[in-house]
């Protein structure tokens, strides 16, 4: 069977992976870009922006790992904008621009479902409504044998975790205090003892902690 995947999902030292007061200009809240300041360095992530360079080190090796082998990717609704309650504008699709970085069918969480919605580069959003059980077994049939990537945020991460649904988690765990926002790990505890646990610690300052079921 497909696996269940987590990669590049950056907390705090508090264990926050967002801040407080998302909007449509600060799509991480108060945190800003400092939880994502370690990728943006890297080869992976100016390969997606469309330019060359950047680094080749190890935050650039467990970065690209991101894509390799996904079929579906799954998110909540707060990864994919900044509305909340019945959609008021359908004309909204994504922080992406017209040709989003996933390349993949996206299921979005939503309690108010909406049309999909077909972008360039193989990318389609469907927004379903629906228990983690019921939504990977949707992702499953799309990504056809592939795996499956739970991008986010902090909510649908913990919810999945929480279903015991997921096979590998890749959290990097930034030297920075928020104080407020949305945890990770609120709820999980014992989760250590599913999984097969390393880390190591990079030039950045960011230390890429990875939990895999054995």
């Amino acid at each position: 069977m497909s696996r269940v995947r987590v990669h590049n999902f950056s907390i705090s030292l508090d264990g926050y992976g967002t801040g407080e007061g998302q909007s449509l200009d600060q799509p991480f809240g108060h945190a800003g870009t400092r939880l994502h300041q370690w990728f943006f360095g890297t080869r992976t992530f100016r390969e997606m922006q469309g330019a060359e360079g950047g680094s080749t080190g190890v935050d650039d090796a467990v970065a690209r790992a991101w894509g390799e082998g996904i079929g579906a990717e799954i998110m909540g609704r707060r990864k994919f904008g900044p509305q909340q309650g019945p959609w008021e504008d359908h004309d909204w699709t994504g922080w992406w621009g017209a040709n989003p970085p996933f390349h993949t069918p996206v299921f979005v969480l939503t309690h108010h479902p909406r049309p999909s919605v077909e972008m360039d580069g193989g990318t389609t959003f469907h927004f379903v409504d629906g228990t983690p059980h019921e939504v990977l077994h949707r992702a499953r049939e799309a990504a056809g044998g592939l795996d499956v990537r739970i991008g986010g945020g902090p909510s649908t991460v913990r919810a999945f975790l929480a279903a015991d649904l997921v096979d590998h988690l890749h959290v990097v765990v930034v030297p920075i205090v928020l104080g407020r926002g949305e945890r990770l790990w609120d709820g999980l505890e014992g989760l250590e003892e599913r999984f097969q646990v390393e880390s190591v610690m990079t030039p950045s300052g960011v230390t890429h902690v990875t939990f895999t079921r054995p």
